[in-house]
């Protein structure tokens, strides 16, 4: 009997197909039609949120408020008025991006956790403080809070919050969020010993309703202000979400009230770009660029090229690079160089760490540090390397700030004087190989420590080490990832290290060299303890009078550069090239109307037929 595939047969198996492919249509179109409908209802929940916000900062109105020099604020003024003052201008317009280079890798932008410079400079585009500091006149202006009121006794702050601020989420920013914050930082479990030093004195933080918040402390301290102040707020909502362990483990956490946001917050990992959106949400006046993108090109060559090809807006090149650049036509004709001292670049410097392992290191010996510093020639550093973009640092404070002593001068470069040191300290050629030994014939020798990638710094560290060796001193270079320089200074596992510290308008120097800050992470990592700084430290940050804090500064400025815990290297003058589409850049007392590190808000744009990049 035979088996045969009829026309009915066939019309009937057609029938079937078409009904399976309906049904799988039908399948498609309603997962497609449910991922619509969730993401309308949440466009819709985020409306709402925006709506609610928007009903709040017209119930209650958005007029801004700052402090006399005195201790309340009154006079109105506009925060942003740099933005405005832009938006004026015939070609201001929306739009392009802002694109840098961390000349580095990035380990963490987690607040508090981290340390790295870079970290700071998307944390202060996407997290806000209650004030910030005007650049052009130095004075505080408003931000998050609307005024302020100091106790006489300088122990007792109230802040008025802004109200209708909203975090990049669309949920509402509280005093909750900034009681959240100071108790975050204070919880030992943390990592977050640096910013918790600065606030050892606290005693409590407090909500007063939902749009005042108190401070109280234990006792004066001059920079108590803008500790607390200054102080980058938190989300509880966000933050609270995880665990101690979680937060310190986790590097990509980073939400804030900002005009810039992470497009998740939660999900960025070191090796990924950052890369930073416009926040639609954000209150206040929103700057000009849609993207701030960040680059981690850590050789300069390469950063130079990437520069010539439009491909980053800033470059800081390194003082030869200048020289050849900055009459070469091709960067001249689309570029404007930038140079200027500023008292918040800093200074670098190379740290002796004077205890490991539980023991005494040869550099516990003030001499020793003192023979360090004057075998090394800063005068050719800057000269030679620098080509005279620099100058010696004699201290840790500002450059040009009031709190340096006008009356100390950098150590000489003294060889003959340094082995005379070196020969009280123990250390002579005794077996005239030309290497210093102990008594005991061990040499004079040490590992010195450094951020690997950076070819300039590779250069200054060669410098020092012949330096060094021309006096019989044996130094063997250790290059290591940033990540793992940050380990070993927590640690303290390391002898002798190159750094560079920022600085402020009145930089508190307590974090780095007071004996207390040596334990719970903090800044001590070379191990330096002097009752007589410790002493002069306390009285300086205890001074209310600003003349007579300064007299206490200068103090200290004098203990540290007798005792050279530091050599402190360089203060560098700051030369930059920056894109010329890019309008509205200017001078101010910091440096420039951006700096980099410091919050404030971002009044550069690119007009519109000189824009190069456009939303996806």
């Amino acid at each position: 009997m035979e088996n045969r595939f009829g026309v009915k047969d066939l019309f009937t198996f057609g029938l079937l197909l078409i009904i399976v492919v309906m049904i799988g249509m039908c399948m498609v179109q309603y997962d497609r039609q449910w991922r619509e409908i969730n993401t309308l209802t949440k466009n819709v929940s985020d409306l709402t949120t925006d709506l609610s916000t928007i009903r709040n900062q017209i119930s209650q109105g958005v007029a801004v408020q700052t402090p006399a020099t005195g201790t309340s604020a009154e006079p109105v003024v506009d925060p942003f008025a740099s933005i405005h003052e832009a938006e004026k201008k015939p070609d201001f317009a929306r739009g392009d991006w802002l694109v840098e280079n961390f000349g580095s890798t990035l380990g963490r932008l987690t607040p508090l956790i981290t340390t790295d410079v870079y970290a700071t400079w998307v944390q202060v585009k996407t997290m806000e403080s209650m004030v910030f500091r005007d650049p052009e006149t130095l004075d505080y202006l408003p931000l998050l809070a609307t005024k302020w009121k100091i106790a006489p006794d300088g122990k007792t702050f109230e802040f008025d919050l802004r109200r209708g601020v909203v975090f990049s989420d669309g949920k509402p920013m509280t005093s909750k969020d900034v009681v959240f914050t100071f108790n975050h930082v204070m919880n030992k479990e943390i990592d977050a010993g640096r910013s918790r030093a600065y606030l050892s004195h606290l005693e409590s933080v407090t909500a007063d309703g939902d749009y005042r918040v108190v401070f109280k402390f234990k006792e004066f301290i001059f920079n108590t202000f803008e500790t607390v102040a200054t102080a980058l707020i938190m989300p509880e909502h966000f933050y609270s979400k995880f665990a101690p362990r979680e937060y310190n483990e986790n590097p990509g956490l980073l939400m804030g009230t900002g005009p810039y946001r992470m497009p998740t917050p939660d999900k960025w990992r070191p090796g990924q770009r950052v890369e930073l959106v416009r926040n639609e949400r954000y209150w206040g006046a929103k700057p000009a660029f849609d993207k701030i993108v960040y680059y981690e090109v850590k050789d300069e060559t390469a950063e130079e090229t990437m520069y010539r090809n439009r491909e980053i807006d800033r470059f800081a090149p390194t003082p030869e690079q200048f020289i050849k650049l900055k009459d070469e036509p091709s960067i001249k004709s689309r570029s404007t160089a930038w140079q200027y001292y500023s008292p918040v670049s800093g200074y670098s410097f190379i740290g002796w760490n004077q205890v490991r392992g539980g023991e005494k290191t040869i550099f516990a010996d003030k001499r020793v540090r003192q023979a360090m510093t004057m075998l090394i020639d800063r005068e050719r550093l800057s000269n030679e390397l620098y080509y005279g973009f620099a100058q010696p640092a004699t201290g840790p404070f500002g450059f040009g700030t009031k709190q340096t002593d006008p009356e100390i001068k950098a150590w000489p470069y003294d060889p003959v004087r340094a082995k005379q040191l070196l020969k009280e300290a123990g250390f002579e050629d005794r077996n005239k190989d030309g290497i210093l030994e102990n008594a005991s014939g061990k040499p004079l020798q040490f590992k010195f420590m450094y951020g690997s990638g950076n070819p300039f710094t590779e250069r200054i560290v060669l410098f020092v080490k012949d330096s060094l060796a021309q006096a019989g001193v044996k130094v063997e270079l250790d290059a290591v990832d940033w990540p793992i320089l940050t380990k070993k200074l927590d640690s303290r596992d390391y002898e002798v290290c190159t750094l560079g510290w920022s600085t402020s308008i009145e930089t508190d120097c307590n974090q780095i060299f007071h004996s207390k800050q040596i334990q719970d992470n903090g800044d001590n990592f070379i191990n330096y303890v002097s009752t007589e700084l410790d002493k002069a430290i306390d009285a300086a940050r205890a001074t209310v009078d600003t003349d007579e804090r300064m007299i206490a500064w200068r103090a200290v400025h004098k203990i540290l550069h007798e005792d050279q815990p530091y050599t402190f290297l360089l203060n560098r003058q700051a030369n930059i090239f920056i894109d010329s589409r890019i309008q509205n850049i200017k001078k101010t007392k910091m440096g420039l109307n951006t700096v980099l590190t410091e919050l404030m808000p971002l009044p550069w744009y690119v007009p519109q037929s000189q824009q190069l990049h456009k939303m996806q």
